[in-house]
């Protein structure tokens, strides 16, 4: 009796041992890890990713890569989308503990919603617009393109010239920036994400009359704050990127 007794207590034991390892299998979630190009294999970024079921929402970074972790194993759907290209849509099954892989090539957009541009500055303008339509606060960009194609003296007129902004004079030139009529020092000044502090020992704000218009790559002006920003932009935020090698 010991003997079927020690039996039937290593059967339960085997059993109880697979059954976890199928629940613990089952637990695990997989990961979505993807890239956004076009025909021609340059970058796209800031293009709308959704995984349904789920409505799980992303975009591609900079350098057009997207990623989407917990996912439970199982089918999905995703839909990439971006300004004057061809939605895509592509079926993937994700299984437990595993990254599935995606290369997204777009195609532009015929017919109507076609762009045609010169000299290359349609590409800036889409990417500037697929940055303002996925950003989750109110965002306005100003790209290179449309910053020399106006004559502006410095950083501060280029400014000047998005929507709720104003500026600071001295002797006519654009000096302080003002967002939405609020005083220039609420206003956080940042390069490339990073806050720079003022070289004037009596204000807080920055002199943006010192930087030429030309010596940026874009404009993000946030007027209103997220949670991965500093809160010391009680009126907006400035930010300068800077240019990248062509």
């Amino acid at each position: 009796m010991t003997a079927i007794i020690r039996r039937r207590i290593f059967f339960l034991f085997l059993i109880c041992l697979a059954v976890c390892g199928a629940l613990n299998g089952q637990s695990q979630k997989g990961t979505l890890s993807g890239h956004v190009s076009d025909a021609s294999q340059a970058v796209v970024q800031n293009a709308r990713v959704v995984v349904n079921p789920g409505n799980l929402t992303t975009t591609s970074d900079s350098l057009g890569d997207f990623v989407v972790a917990g996912l439970a194993p199982g089918s999905y759907t995703v839909t990439v989308t971006s300004v004057g290209f061809k939605p895509l849509t592509q079926t993937i099954t994700v299984a437990a503990g595993q990254t599935v892989p995606l290369n997204a090539v777009l195609q532009v957009a015929s017919g109507a919603e076609q762009v045609v541009v010169s000299a290359g500055s349609g590409q800036n303008m889409l990417q500037a617009i697929n940055e303002e339509i996925t950003s989750p606060n109110i965002v306005s960009v100003m790209p290179e393109t449309e910053i020399l194609a106006l004559p502006n003296a410095n950083v501060a007129d280029a400014i000047g010239r998005m929507p709720g902004v104003t500026v600071q004079r001295d002797e006519g030139e654009a000096v302080y920036v003002q967002v939405r009529g609020l005083d220039p020092r609420l206003t956080n000044t940042t390069i490339d994400g990073v806050t720079i502090p003022s070289p004037e020992s009596n204000v807080r704000q920055v002199i943006l009359a010192t930087i030429p218009a030309d010596m940026v790559q874009s404009i993000e002006l946030n007027k209103t704050l997220s949670a991965n920003q500093d809160a010391d932009g009680v009126g907006g935020s400035v930010n300068m990127v800077t240019k990248m090698a062509g």
